[in-house]
């Protein structure tokens, strides 16, 4: 069964959120949340117990590979790793398929860093095509 969060459920959603972003507190998804920079945030439960989530967003600015905007993006997709190979993370995406439709938008992408092999088989499994590699530059100005 997939939810969207509440406030009855935040608490969890934010625990597995930093699972997956480690450099990130619960609190500071909570942060995020109330002030309305997360809004499209489902939690998959199973067993009673929410066991994974999947973060969407809707780009209208250019998206890696699509053709046409508005895009539905994955910002971010997890599953705790008891529940993987069960289908929780298939049926999350199935979600996201019918949540982009109903938010008009008629492509779903995603990303993932270039040495997680894991998260690029899982894209590939569920249909996602590879459309490019990049890797990102930045440098710090001096005033």
């Amino acid at each position: 069964m997939i939810i969207p969060v509440s406030k009855e459920n935040e608490g969890d959603w934010a625990d597995l959120c930093s699972v997956l972003w480690p450099d990130n507190s619960p609190e500071d998804f909570l942060d995020e949340r109330a002030r309305g920079k997360l809004p499209y945030e489902y939690l998959c439960y199973m067993d009673g117990k929410p066991r994974g989530f999947i973060s969407l967003s809707v780009r209208t600015d250019y998206v890696e590979g699509c053709s046409e905007g508005p895009v539905a993006y994955i910002e971010g997709i997890y599953v705790e790793k008891k529940y993987r190979r069960r289908g929780v993370a298939r049926e999350l995406i199935e979600y996201a398929k019918i949540w982009a439709l109903a938010h008009d938008c008629h492509e779903l992408a995603s990303d993932c860093e270039l040495e997680n092999k894991v998260s690029e088989a899982f894209h590939r499994k569920v249909g996602f095509k590879e459309v490019n590699r990049i890797i990102a530059f930045s440098m710090k100005v001096k005033p």
